[in-house]
């Protein structure tokens, strides 16, 4: 299936985006297809993110340590 993406320009996007009764149109899966696309790459997942993703959302039971090459992750509760 072929996209035409002529129809959409990036200032469509961003105010589509910014219009809180219009993104609500948007199912979960829609905004999960989005967010697992959206980064142009590797480098723009950082512990920083991937930290303030966790505190926005209150997800307090998971820490986020990284290592050499990558990272871990612990759930342990006594954290």
């Amino acid at each position: 299936m072929e996209i035409d993406t002529t129809r959409i320009s990036r200032q469509d996007f961003i105010d589509f985006f910014r219009d809180d009764d219009r993104l609500n149109l948007l199912t979960n899966d829609d905004r999960l297809e989005i967010f697992t696309q959206i980064l142009a790459g590797s480098s723009d997942i950082t512990k920083e993110l991937l930290d303030g993703l966790l505190s926005d959302y209150s997800i307090g039971r998971l820490k986020l340590v990284q290592v050499s090459g990558g990272y871990a992750t612990n759930t342990d509760s006594r954290w």
